[in-house]
């Protein structure tokens, strides 16, 4: 499951079992997609990702967080899903092309029309965050 959005990407993975190897991973998947980005969607870097020779396409950290149960599972798929919306990229979960959702529609997870611009999620609003 996965949203890709401008600056950043929100993803759930299941790793291989004792592999815990958080950091090389991500480190694999933002450097392929910057590699294979084209020019137009990165920003110029600042002076310090200059001289570290890095592209400015990711922010530089990430969050890892073990899934404890199946609510909080569902709490993420929809923080996941919701997020363009959240960011004002989107109306709702379902206009944003860059993510899982529709899969997850087709699977019957989902109601198509779930995760408007007006959708309250988890009770306070609250997603496992």
């Amino acid at each position: 499951m996965m949203s890709l959005l401008p600056e950043h990407l929100h993803c759930l993975w299941t790793l291989p079992p004792g592999d815990h190897d958080f950091p090389t991973r991500w480190n694999l998947i933002k450097g392929h997609f910057t590699r294979h980005c084209p020019p137009d969607f990165k920003t110029p870097p600042d002076a310090a990702r200059t001289r570290k020779r890095e592209q400015a396409v990711w922010q530089r950290r990430y969050w890892e967080h073990r899934i404890r149960d199946e609510a909080d599972f569902a709490r993420h798929c929809n923080y996941i899903h919701y997020n363009p919306v959240k960011h004002g990229l989107a109306q709702r979960a379902g206009d944003w092309p860059w993510s899982t959702f529709r899969r997850f529609v087709a699977q019957g997870v989902y109601a198509p029309d779930w995760g408007d611009a007006v959708w309250t999620g988890s009770p306070n609003g609250e997603f496992g965050e």
